[in-house]
């Protein structure tokens, strides 16, 4: 129900309805009352905007330093920046190594955990870029996750330079290429290079020498990505666990990473996602009996939701769906963009005749169907959430239905897991999830990506770096990892908890705090567009308290408004539910006009009503929506004001502070009221559409 507006109580007199008798007497609460609770919306957006905002002016005018006695001399240093990465889990990965006039970026992710209306994920800011970008000789993706990738397409045509990666990890990157943000230049390409993890493939860029060591992740051909550089070696694990039997038969190369170090780590950098977790992560390949089993005692169609990258698992429920002689199909954008690079690639194997598409399942018999799906996380629009809306193209879930939700919840994500749990039971379907796998009566449904404690400890005794930094978690994950290397003999000295934008710099013997560098965010919408973060502040505002625009018609010769105020409200109040406040308002605006008009020129007269308007509607509602002046002017010619006197322009145009500049008099002001009269109720009509509301 829309909420009435605080109304306070008066004496009624006669006959005369109460509708007629609304006091139009002094406000109760003051204008600065009124201006504060703008104030405390305007803050409130800048709150919720301030962790994702880009690199300000000021900021990108200067580099402040971690600590006052930072050695000044850098160039003779291998500098790290780390501009992403640091502070949420999936975040917009992304370090920066650079040694003289030669620097190569790890990494170049985006961050799709961010709720903020109409914004699909964030970018890291490059304003740091643009200082260095001569010497960025190239991009070393450690593998095919977004959080570590899906930053290129927007990054690389701005800083071109080659992109390296295994054979998977490409073939995803190309394949985001294929889809370039709005604003891209049509005429680039990128240039890719593939490289060998099983032959120890090394190559030379610039002053640095890169190797990519194979390592276990919920995506195939992950890799640690190894730089030599002149003063030692620096080891970025990417995302890790360590799978002694994968499905695919290709565990993490120890033996490799055993070998580089012995011959000497300067520096490693680790993962530190889970490092709140104690024991070590089950094997992946522990899944297939579960999948053999629910999909063997299915009777009805089955459904089967996991991440879209996880060709392991997707290849055991394949495995499943083959022993059970079902037919599989694929639902979700991503998860079809995946699994053709892998079947490509050799990486899923499918035998002939298995694979169906969507629109034939309805043909097919219901114990022969089996739909693997995107939308384990309840993700919007998402196909398993679709179907759970039934709002799906091809898919109508029903009793006997059988949906497996092959993941758990990741950080963040917990209420939209349980929501779309709900939804599913709802639908009466047989449903069976990982974190309640013993109550549903089923095996396990999944594993995570990342490794727990004891793998981290293992890692850090397989590497033996000399320095240690974890990295791609928040503060409080990094910290575990920086104090379990502490605990596992490090020094606290060679342990370095380094946050967004800061830097270390590096010799052969020492690691020190480096400068501070401009870091921020670069907000994208699901065009790929960049959006402003005024316009998102904007968007915030509205949804808390809503907007009205009043739209006033003045007579440029007499000062006093032509027809009544019009009104939009969007998101405030139903004006139909509120004719009294409405009316008041009018009145209210026609003695503001006859008061104001003359005595102050135009932009001080759009932002006294503007003042006004929210004064007014603050006391009577107690809310403080985002008010939009538009003001016409017409007629008159001599003895004008000189407010009236400024208007030039030729249509309501915006200006700074949600204000909007006046529209134009007339081309001739010698023409008849009753025509100017006209045009304006046209316009009016056009502005206002079916929200014209006149008194």
């Amino acid at each position: 129900m829309t909420e009435q507006p605080k109304q306070r109580p008066h004496k009624q007199t006669g006959s005369k309805p109460a509708k007629q008798q609304m006091s139009l007497s002094a406000p109760t609460a003051s204008r600065g009352a009124a201006i504060r609770a703008q104030k405390r919306a305007q803050d409130d957006a800048n709150k919720a905007l301030q962790q994702y905002m880009p690199v300000s002016q000021e900021e990108a005018n200067t580099e402040t330093r971690g600590r006052a006695n930072v050695v000044t001399d850098e160039y003779d240093k291998l500098k790290i920046t780390y501009l992403g990465g640091q502070e949420e889990i999936g975040e917009k990965n992304m370090q920066v190594l650079e040694w003289k006039n030669h620097a190569i970026i790890l990494d170049c992710g985006m961050y799709l955990g961010i709720d903020l209306p109409g914004v699909n994920y964030t970018i890291n800011d490059t304003t740091y870029l643009e200082t260095i970008k001569h010497k960025i000789k190239a991009y070393v993706i450690s593998h095919g996750h977004l959080d570590h990738l899906g930053g290129l397409k927007h990054i690389v045509p701005k800083f071109p330079a080659p992109i390296y990666g295994t054979r998977f990890t490409i073939g995803v990157i190309e394949k985001a290429f294929e889809e370039m943000p709005n604003e891209s230049d049509d005429s680039f390409v990128v240039q890719t290079v593939v490289m060998n993890m099983d032959n120890h493939e090394r190559l030379k860029i610039g002053d640095f020498t890169v190797e990519l060591v194979r390592i276990t992740h919920s995506v195939p051909e992950s890799s640690c990505i190894v730089v030599d550089t002149p003063v030692g070696r620096v080891i970025n694990t990417g995302d890790w666990r360590l799978d002694p039997e994968p499905l695919d038969d290709k565990p993490t190369d120890v033996e490799r990473l055993k070998q580089l170090g012995k011959e000497g780590v300067l520096l490693l950098m680790s993962d530190s996602t889970g490092t709140n977790n104690p024991g070590r992560t089950p094997t992946e390949d522990t899944l297939q009996e579960s999948f053999y089993d629910v999909i063997g005692q299915a009777e009805g169609r089955i459904f089967i939701a996991c991440f879209s990258s996880n060709m392991n698992r997707i290849q055991m429920i394949v495995n499943g769906a083959v022993a059970s002689g079902r037919r599989v199909a694929l639902d979700g954008r991503s998860m079809m963009s995946y699994a053709e690079i892998a079947v490509r690639q050799g990486i899923l194997k499918v035998p002939k005749g298995t694979v169906t598409s969507m629109r034939e399942i309805a043909s097919i018999p219901d114990d022969k169907v089996l739909v693997v799906c995107t939308g384990g996380q309840g993700e919007p629009n998402a196909a398993l959430q679709r179907m759970a809306e039934g709002n799906h193209n091809y898919i109508k879930l029903k009793p006997g239905d059988t949906v497996v939700v092959s993941s758990t919840p990741i950080p963040g994500n917990e209420v939209r897991y349980q929501t779309i749990g709900n939804e599913l039971a709802e639908k009466g379907v047989h449903l069976y999830r990982h974190p309640t796998h013993e109550i549903d009566g089923c095996g396990p449904l999944h594993v995570s990506g990342h490794a727990r404690r004891d793998e981290y400890r293992e890692l850090l005794h397989i590497i033996k770096p000399k320095y240690f930094v974890p990295i791609y978690a928040g503060h409080l994950n990094r910290r575990y990892y920086v104090d379990m290397a502490i605990e596992e003999g490090w020094p606290r000295k060679n342990t370095f908890l380094v946050g967004n934008g800061q830097s270390l710099l590096l010799t052969d013997h020492s690691c020190e705090e480096g400068p501070n560098v401009p870091h921020g965010n670069l907000l994208v919408d699901q065009t790929g567009a960049l959006v402003s973060n005024v316009v998102i502040k904007d968007r915030i505002m509205m949804s808390q308290d809503g907007l009205v625009t009043v739209v006033l018609t003045v007579d440029k010769k007499t000062s006093q408004i032509v027809t009544s105020p019009d009104i939009i409200s969007r998101g405030f109040i139903y004006m139909r539910d509120n004719e009294t406040l409405m009316s008041d308002l009018r009145v209210e605006l026609k003695r503001a006009v006859a008061q104001r008009f003359k005595r102050v020129d135009l932009e001080r007269f759009k932002q006294e009503i503007k003042e006004h308007v929210t004064h007014f509607l603050y006391d009577r509602t107690q809310r403080s929506p985002i008010v939009i002046p538009v003001v016409n002017v017409i007629g008159g010619s001599s003895g004008t004001s000189k407010a009236a006197a400024n208007s030039q322009q030729s249509n309501s145009v915006p200006i700074k502070d949600n204000s909007y500049a006046a529209a134009p008099a007339p081309q001739s002001i010698h023409t008849s009221p009753n025509d100017q009269a006209q045009r304006f109720a046209e316009m009016r009509r056009k502005l206002l559409g079916q929200d014209q509301n006149k008194s």
